[in-house]
């Protein structure tokens, strides 16, 4: 069970993840690369979505343009190795690491018969998740469903372990970004964990 604390409502569920949805979430839930967001991110918040390039609004890249893309820089690659979206599906959170290749776990969910059917993904086949990393629901998760089920899938506290990041809630912050278009709050529920994990880190 996830930490609970008084300003988040690990009770939020939203509305839904599919059709019809508004340009700016579609992008932001269908684009892999983690540069190619990031500058999306930028268009929405300029009021600008109407320059974007039709390269950047694809949601994987070819094989020769992400090539060319690692070439420029490493970072260029996070994000693009990602497993392709089903049809009608979306990913509803994503952790992205400050890496030299800007490594990127991503939260997928897919419209099924009945049920919407949950995974995560990682740009190594599978190779750095641990645990439950599929599962289904009638509705929506709620903040602290999707929490519980990263959780379970991925890592976290390990890598940042790892990194030699447990007593630095800036490190963690600089080297660990969780964002979704779906749950407002993710990215600072995180914050608070990643205080608290670092107060209890400096105190053992």
């Amino acid at each position: 069970m996830c930490e609970t604390y008084p300003d988040i409502d690990l009770g939020y569920r939203p509305a839904g993840y599919f059709w019809p949805l508004d340009l700016a979430t579609h992008l932001l839930a269908t684009v892999k690369g983690a540069e190619r967001r990031k500058y999306v991110q930028s268009l929405i918040d300029a009021g600008r979505l109407d320059q974007l390039e039709d390269f950047i609004a694809r949601s994987g890249l070819s094989a020769e343009l992400r090539d060319h893309a690692g070439r420029i820089h490493p970072r260029f690659m996070g994000g693009e190795y990602l497993p392709d979206l089903a049809a009608v599906e979306v990913e509803i959170a994503r952790i992205t690491l400050a890496s030299v290749l800007q490594d990127v776990v991503s939260v997928r969910a897919h419209k099924g018969r009945g049920r919407i059917r949950y995974r995560v993904v990682d740009e190594y086949n599978g190779d750095t998740l641990t645990g439950r990393n599929t599962r289904t629901s009638s509705r929506p998760l709620t903040l602290g469903q999707l929490v519980d089920f990263l959780d379970g899938a991925w890592p976290m506290r390990e890598v940042i372990a790892m990194n030699g990041l447990e007593d630095s809630v800036e490190g963690m912050l600089d080297f660990i970004s969780v964002s979704s278009p779906f749950y407002p709050e993710l990215a600072k529920y995180y914050a608070g964990r990643f205080r608290a994990w670092a107060e209890e880190a400096r105190h053992v």
